[in-house]
This record gives structure tokens, C-alpha cells and sequence, in this order.
């Protein structure tokens, strides 16, 4: 039988062209028999066949005369929501895979009064995830971050000696076997923070491949940011229903 790498049999199957195939693969919007194509350029079977899961549409949770507040789906980075919305300026990011509220200046005076309230952690930041491992009491975690970029792609570890001040509160919600839902508040934004302070305490996210731990039947870092407050605002973007995915 033979081999062919997977963006091209994919694009054959969906009659897209290579690049489209490549984009939805390294998207990870793309799998076969429940798990998750990660390679772009991998070897497979000419016969495979692949199922592309749907991105869901960006919805707007709030806006006026200077802030716009919007729902990003799974599977989008922050760039490409930004490239929805040119005319903004964009005041947070959220990792990929990371569903919820993402912000908007829509004004120069405002996202400079609202960088303030970033820079100095008085922006509220709840998010919530699902783990692996029974977390039954509040946890808080102070452990300083170092983030590393090479070729475009940041990768974060906790370094006590080179790394960033960072802080998550962990608060316990639901318990389901060895599973948890857990409410985080961050109180810094380093990059990954949540995944990385998580994963260091023994309870990684569900569907985080880098620092996490994968599972046949989740498609995604089920990592949602759920509340944002800044100034007299308060913005909340619901659950996704993946998230209900273990009964939690």
C-alpha cells in the first residue's frame, strides 16, 4: 500500500489546494480514526481517511465607543480574530486552542489606560479548564515562568533562577474520577501561564499536546476564558460544550 504525505492526500479528498490542506492540518482542525493529524508533511496511508472538524464563528459579547468584546472559538489564533477586526487594537492574547473573551481598544486613549490596567494586574482574569487529577482544595501557584522563542514559536517552562514572577489561583469545581473542572484566576500573563503552572503541579489540561495530556476523544485544549473585568466592565463568555465532555 502506499505513502503520501498528509496534506496532499488531504487536499485530494477535500479538492482544496496543498496549502489549504496544510493550513487545516496545522490548525489541528484535522483527524483520523478519532486522533489528531500533527504532522502537515507525515507519511500516511494513500487510502486514509481524514475528518475536518468545523471552526465555530466569532461572536461579539459586547462593545461601545471604546472597547469591543468578542467570543473566539477554538482553533484561531489571536492574529487571525485580529485580522477580523483591523480597525482595533487588540489589548489580550489567547493561545489557539483557547476558546472566550478577547478584547479590543478601539481607540488609542483607551488601550493606553487599559495597558495600564494589564501592566499593573488590575484586569481580572478568570478562565476555566478541565485537568487530569482530583484537585479538592484551592491551590495557589507562584512559580516563576521563562518563555522561549525559536523560529517564530514560543515554548514556556517554570525556571526559578531566569523566569518571570507568575501566579494562578486554582479553585476547585467538579470532581469526576481522576478528572477535575477546575475555576483559575490569573493574576499575571505570562506566556502559557495556566498551562505551564498546571502541568507543574501534576494536573494537566485534557487535549493539550505540548504541555499537557492528550485523549482520544478531546479535540482541544479544553482551556476556556470564561470572565473578564477591566474598569467597570464585565464581560463572560459561556462554556463550550466539549467542556461537558467527562460529566464534569
Amino acid at each position: 500500500m502506499g505513502l503520501d504525505k498528509a496534506y496532499k492526500l488531504l487536499a485530494i479528498q477535500e479538492n482544496i489546494s496543498n496549502s489549504k490542506a496544510k493550513d487545516l492540518i496545522d490548525k489541528g482542525l484535522v483527524r483520523v480514526g478519532g486522533k489528531k493529524v500533527m504532522i502537515a508533511r507525515g507519511e500516511i496511508e494513500e487510502r486514509t481517511t481524514f475528518q475536518i472538524k468545523e471552526v465555530a464563528s466569532i461572536k461579539m459579547i459586547f462593545q461601545d465607543n471604546d472597547i469591543l468584546a468578542v467570543d473566539k472559538p477554538a482553533f484561531l489564533t489571536a492574529d487571525e480574530v485580529s485580522k477580523k477586526f483591523s480597525n482595533y487594537i487588540l489589548l489580550n492574547r489567547l493561545d489557539k486552542e483557547t476558546s472566550g473573551v478577547m478584547l479590543f481598544a478601539k481607540n488609542e486613549e483607551f488601550q493606553t489606560k487599559a495597558i495600564r490596567e494589564f501592566k499593573h494586574n488590575r484586569v481580572y482574569k478568570e478562565y476555566v479548564a478541565i485537568v487530569e487529577g482530583k484537585v479538592i482544595e484551592e491551590v495557589v501557584i507562584e512559580k516563576p515562568i521563562l518563555t522561549i522563542k525559536n523560529k517564530g514559536v514560543a515554548k514556556s517552562k517554570v525556571d526559578s533562577k531566569k523566569g518571570k514572577p507568575a501566579k494562578t489561583t486554582v479553585i476547585p469545581m467538579l470532581v469526576e474520577g481522576n478528572k477535575s473542572k477546575i475555576k483559575i484566576i490569573i493574576d499575571t500573563g505570562r506566556t502559557h501561564q495556566i498551562r505551564v503552572h498546571l502541568n507543574s503541579e501534576g494536573l494537566p489540561i485534557i487535549g493539550d499536546p505540548i504541555y499537557g495530556k492528550l485523549q482520544s476523544n478531546v479535540q482541544r485544549v479544553l482551556l476556556h476564558s470564561k470572565v473578564c473585568k477591566i474598569f467597570d466592565y464585565v464581560f463572560e463568555s459561556k462554556e463550550p460544550k466539549e467542556f461537558n465532555i467527562f460529566g464534569l
